[in-house]
């Protein structure tokens, strides 16, 4: 997705929000503004609160949740990444549904004893969960497309059952769409899959690249949210004008109703170059897409959470990674993360990078 800052009219906006002061208190006319913007593209949230970070509005939106229901555990999943919060820097116990233990030095027990780690797209480990532990767990997080393991889809029912589960046992689930937002649709994943959660966290790309998140979700929950309810959330530069008005300018073009047309054709048209290079190279991958995320794995078998990610050819994709970079072709450095379209790219660069991947492809094998 294309930087808003870079973008012309993004630069000349930008330029007007420098002498407009930062809000302290009440929000300025530009917070309600892109907050308006957010609100349209995704409904569900009711009422919306601006942080700095996706890392801000998971923590926060985490605080929410806990503070609404009076509980204090949480289940997360396995390469699911919500931002380096102590709580979220854990990995699974000894068993599908045991209690976490931390992932990063800093991080006490104590911590991580409250979150939960299951597998992705295992919707039976939830159940049980939940059976056993529900009255107990105040919310449920991930991200909807996984976009910290490549790129896992969702297997049919998953985000259902999920809704289903955290309804019946009054748990708050929160879709973490800080890189699922305004990449997967206009809308998000919850659009996409038609699932609506009851909190939403957003990261840098609804600031069009500058330091800004966004959490918000029903009003019930938002009100408990200080100075209207108990739980404490504040930070002087939350909202802070530069970001705002690089917000406003972004939603601008990324709502044009031809935007999403054109991202989502190049999409198909590099996910078809990638697989059509791959076979020509007689070399065996899994590509996997959702809307502008995709990811290519080096294996035979699907991948349908981090521990199949895991298992896929890491030695291979480096490989892969340093041909494509030779080539004048810069793709993430890791197997374990996603790529995006932008508005930036032309068809002449998908045909350049298809003619990469094939010399890169073949390297590999």
């Amino acid at each position: 997705m294309i930087l808003g800052h870079t973008h012309p009219k993004v630069t000349a906006a930008l330029k007007k929000a420098t002498d407009s002061g930062t809000s302290y208190g009440a929000p300025t006319p530009l917070e309600i503004e892109l907050a308006s913007m957010i609100k349209k593209a995704y409904p569900s949230m009711e009422l919306i609160r601006m942080v700095n970070s996706g890392t801000e509005a998971t923590m926060s939106a985490i605080r929410a949740a806990r503070g609404y229901t009076g509980r204090d555990k949480i289940i997360k999943f396995e390469g699911c990444y919500h931002g380096h919060a102590d709580g979220l820097l854990v990995k699974a116990g000894s068993g599908a549904a045991t209690f976490g233990v931390p992932t990063s030095p800093g991080v006490p027990k104590d911590y991580a004893r409250n979150t939960i780690t299951l597998p992705y797209n295992d919707i039976k480990a939830v159940r049980t969960t939940c059976e056993k532990l529900g009255k107990q767990i105040a919310c449920i997080i991930l991200e909807p497309v996984v976009g910290n393991s490549g790129c896992i889809l969702p297997k049919p029912g998953f985000l259902e059952g999920l809704r289903r589960i955290t309804k019946k046992h009054g748990i708050v689930l929160i879709f973490d769409e800080v890189m699922t937002g305004f990449r997967v649709s206009y809308g998000g994943a919850q659009r996409a899959f038609k699932i609506k959660p009851d909190m939403t966290c957003l990261g840098k790309v609804i600031g069009g690249g500058l330091p800004v998140g966004a959490y918000g979700g029903k009003k019930e929950i938002m009100r408990n949210i200080s100075p209207d309810g108990p739980v404490y959330q504040a930070g002087t530069l939350s909202g802070n004008p530069l970001a705002m008005t690089a917000g406003i300018e972004t939603l601008k073009i990324l709502s044009k109703p031809e935007t999403y047309k054109k991202l989502i054709a190049k999409s198909k048209a590099l996910e078809a170059a990638l697989k059509d290079a791959a076979k020509r190279a007689g070399i065996d991958t899994r590509f996997y897409r959702a809307g502008t995320m995709f990811c290519t794995y080096f294996t035979k078998k699907d991948v349908y959470n981090f521990d199949d990610a895991a298992k896929t050819d890491m030695a291979a994709f480096s490989k892969f990674f340093i041909k494509m970079l030779d080539q004048g072709v810069n793709l993430a450095p890791s197997g374990y993360e996603s790529g995006f379209m932008s508005l930036a790219h032309s068809q002449a660069d998908i045909n350049r990078t298809a003619r990469a991947a094939y010399q890169a492809f073949k390297a590999v094998k």
